[in-house]
Formats: structure tokens, C-alpha cells, sequence
């Protein structure tokens, strides 16, 4: 049995396209190179035969462990959650006591998460301190540099 990993509906559409295009796209082409390395003459030293075989069993191997990651894959349903707390898939707003620095946050499943663009992995250390919270509730969240106070300005989703 495998792990269950909690998806959103973008997220698990992202997954299956890429399972979608290494099967189409990517084993196919694996293939062709195996053909012409074989084409080629004696096997027995033909590096290029023995890189394509070994390029086509690491891509046999991806795709069948994405394929169980999809099978295994649960959606998160948001018209259930409550949003006046923070939970996953909420956009918060918080404010560090100690700097004043405000910041805004999207808490995603651990396998979306992207700084860059506002994902907090739900697992991270400041993710699991504001789980729960409501606004205006204090946050005392553990990081490397000691325990920084946040204040929950805002919740949405």
C-alpha cells in the first residue's frame, strides 16, 4: 500500500499531464533510440544500445512510481473546510512581532509547495504554527534563528 498524498485539483492535473507526457512523448522517443543503437550492429559493445536501455528502464520506473502516486492521490475538498482558521489550502496574512514585516502566505500540500510564488509546504515549521490559528492569534513559531512571534491578520481562501 502506498503513502496518500493530498492533492488540489491543479496540482493533481499537473501530475497526471507529466505522467501523460512520458508516456507519450518521452517513451516513444526512448524507444527510437533503442532501435537505431540496435541498428547499429553487435550489442555487445554498442554503448549507446546500453545507454538508451538503461534511460528506458530509469523512465519505466518514474512513470510507474507517478502512476502510484495517482492512484493513491486524494483531492482536497475546500467547500468543507472551515475558513475562519487556518488550515491547508488557506491564504494567510501574517505579521512578524519582531520586525513588523508583513507577509502573505498560500499553505499547500507538501508536493506543490513553491516559495517563489507564495506555496508554504503545509508541513514546514512555520506552516505547522499557524495551523489552527485564527486572526489576531499569536503564533510563538520555532525557526534556526530562535522562536519569532506572528500575528494572524488575515485568513481566506
Amino acid at each position: 500500500m502506498s503513502e496518500i498524498k493530498y492533492f488540489t485539483e491543479e496540482g493533481l492535473t499537473k501530475l497526471k499531464a507529466e505522467v501523460n507526457q512520458l508516456i507519450s512523448v518521452e517513451r516513444p522517443s526512448i524507444s527510437r533510440q533503442i532501435a537505431e543503437a540496435r541498428d547499429k550492429g553487435d550489442l555487445s559493445e554498442n554503448a549507446e544500445y546500453d545507454a538508451a536501455k538503461e534511460a528506458q528502464g530509469l523512465l519505466e520506473l518514474k512513470i510507474s512510481k507517478l502512476q502510484e502516486v495517482v492512484r493513491s492521490a486524494r483531492l482536497i475538498d475546500e467547500s468543507k473546510m472551515d475558513s475562519s482558521k487556518v488550515l491547508i489550502l488557506s491564504n494567510v496574512k501574517i505579521k512578524n512581532l519582531k520586525n513588523n514585516a508583513v507577509m502573505s502566505y498560500q499553505l499547500v500540500p507538501e508536493n506543490e509547495a513553491d516559495l517563489k510564488k507564495g506555496k508554504l509546504s503545509v508541513s514546514s515549521p512555520i506552516s505547522k504554527g499557524l495551523l489552527g490559528k485564527k486572526v489576531g492569534d499569536i503564533a510563538e513559531i520555532s525557526v534556526p534563528a530562535g522562536t519569532i512571534p506572528f500575528e494572524i491578520i488575515e485568513v481566506s481562501r
